[in-house]
């Protein structure tokens, strides 16, 4: 099956955003792909650190997911994409939310993400609130079984041990993963060892400079790269094979010799 990550710098324009989210799908689509992820926050950009989120969110039932599902059904696509969704009874916070659009324009379902980024001069929880311990996006997509996690999400591999447990072959992540010193490199690393600590593909949708890191990628499971978009904006389409994380995981069979589980803090 043919996978893409796209990727994008979003800004503050919510229909500008969709557009090109859009658009990337369509090239994503021409080349074959079965499914396509986007950056987190792929409908709004963050924005600076002080500007509230809740006053741009959208329901499940919005203009945003409204428009993946129209292009999704209408190319017959899987999209995950990144969005800041409304939360009930609490007017100055969104969710940060990823959903997931099948090929008949549904909504499989949505990912609040659950570790929010309060470091290096960031507080997300000032403006976001945290998805539930344990919540989990699961998916079928052809012969795979794919996962979502969100950006900060990868420094916790509970989480994909957890959707492995799942059976998750393939961990999709959309993130806007903030530019600075040794970062492009620790998030490739940390994606990578996710790949290789459970054998299984990774695709990585990056928002792009000046914010953001950019070098979206899939990756294979023992670390390889599939396919990759660099620092301009663009979709990096790779072929995955349910064949290879079976002969990957006979291989390496990791997974078989673990002793230990994990569980939800609450």
């Amino acid at each position: 099956m043919q996978i893409a990550v796209a990727q994008f710098t979003a800004g503050m324009d919510k229909p500008a955003n969709l557009a090109r989210v859009r658009d990337l799908a369509e090239q994503a689509a021409d080349a074959g792909a079965e499914l396509v992820i986007a950056p987190e926050g792929a409908m709004h950009d963050f924005g600076p650190p002080d500007v509230p989120l809740a006053p741009v969110a959208e329901s499940l039932e919005g203009p945003f997911v409204s428009g993946l599902a129209e292009v999704a059904s209408r190319r017959g696509i899987t999209v995950v994409a990144g969005m800041f969704e409304s939360v009930d009874g609490d007017p100055s916070r969104a969710y940060n939310t990823v959903v997931a659009i099948g090929p008949a324009g549904e909504l499989i379902g949505h990912y609040r993400k659950q570790h929010l980024f309060d470091a290096l001069g960031w507080k997300e929880s000032d403006r976001l609130v945290a998805g539930r311990p344990g919540d989990r996006l699961v998916f079928d997509c052809g012969e795979f079984r794919v996962g979502v996690l969100t950006c900060y999400d990868i420094r916790f591999p509970e989480l994909t041990r957890a959707l492995v447990d799942d059976g998750v072959t393939v961990l999709a992540i959309p993130t806007a993963w903030v530019a600075g010193p040794l970062k492009a490199r620790q998030f490739r690393t940390l994606a990578t060892a996710r790949a290789i600590e459970n054998v299984c593909y990774l695709a990585a949708a990056v928002q792009g400079p000046p914010t953001y890191t950019a070098e979206s990628c899939i990756l294979a499971p023992f670390g390889e790269v599939v396919a990759e978009v660099g620092g301009a904006e663009g979709v990096a389409v790779g072929e995955i094979s349910a064949q290879q994380v079976k002969s990957s995981r006979e291989r390496m069979p990791s997974l078989a010799h673990r002793r230990w589980r994990v569980v939800p803090v609450d």
